[in-house]
């Protein structure tokens, strides 16, 4: 991975650049002056960081004098090096900026403030690798953009919770389903002190058509809202499923579709009210 430096005109689109960067691993030092470039690259070697970016602007303007031997400097160090300059359309900027409220780093008047600053930040442009103009990208085709510029993927996970509703759902689920309206090993005194990891609890959930019915729906639900969840850029998206008391339907069904939906990288993350047989 090349040691990344990202610039550009404020409002342009740097700070979704930097999210994307650091949701895909990459070490993140926003606002940081051309000198210190090269010290940032030897902690990051000392560290084993092998992904870094660094953010450079307006907001730097004092050192920016320092920026074109701070790049040579830095290029020796590291020929892996990539400069990502972000710019748009004033007018566009503008609306930007009326929506956010936010203040220009040179603080006059806004297009006053964009013009300086294009002019201030030429040579930074002029050592760009690549020029992306944001005047008609959205912050997801941005991050789209970025991610296919570097080779990365968004690191996607779907956890999975088990639960009881007895005990109250997990509050920081992104979807809670209920599946108290399968069969109930709890009626069955062999199975009674058992848990849905045990093949045999598994059966008796699972042991009929309209069982089996409704764990399909149940499992295209989860598998449709977990990959609309990927698709607005989320890098995870939480599942509780629940039974009466976490300990039999629950965990059976969060345990198949652990391996039915291995594709969307699943992880369950706790059985939380589950018991072992030994202590039920």
């Amino acid at each position: 991975m090349p040691f990344v430096i990202v610039s550009g005109l404020s409002g342009s689109g740097k700070s979704t650049v930097l999210r994307t960067l650091e949701d895909a691993g990459f070490f993140i030092t926003d606002n940081l002056p051309p000198e210190l470039w090269g010290s940032m690259h030897d902690l990051a070697e000392v560290q084993g960081l092998p992904r870094v970016a660094v953010s450079t602007d307006a907001r730097t303007r004092e050192f920016l004098p320092a920026l074109e031997s701070s790049y040579i400097r830095l290029k020796h160090k590291r020929e892996e090096l990539f400069v990502l300059f972000l710019e748009a359309d004033a007018q566009v900027l503008l609306g930007r900026y009326n929506l956010s409220r936010r203040e220009h780093p040179l603080g006059e008047n806004l297009m006053v403030d964009f013009a300086k600053e294009r002019e201030l930040l030429a040579p930074m442009r002029a050592l760009a690798d690549s020029v992306i103009d944001t005047t008609r990208t959205t912050a997801k085709e941005l991050s789209e953009r970025v991610l296919q510029m570097f080779r990365l993927e968004h690191d996607f996970m779907l956890r999975l919770v088990s639960f009881g509703f007895k005990h109250a759902p997990p509050r920081d689920a992104d979807l809670v389903v209920d599946v108290r309206s399968l069969p109930n090993p709890f009626y069955d005194p062999s199975l009674r002190e058992e848990n849905g990891l045990n093949p045999a609890v598994a059966n008796y959930v699972f042991g009929s058509p309209e069982s089996e019915e409704f764990y399909a729906q149940v499992r295209h639900f989860v598998e449709l809202s977990a990959q609309r969840a990927r698709g607005t850029g989320r890098h995870g998206y939480t599942v509780a499923v629940g039974c009466t008391g976490g300990q039999h339907r629950s965990v059976a069904v969060a345990d198949r579709l652990t391996r039915d939906l291995g594709a969307l990288n699943v992880s369950i993350t706790d059985h939380r009210d589950m018991t072992s047989p030994e202590v039920a």
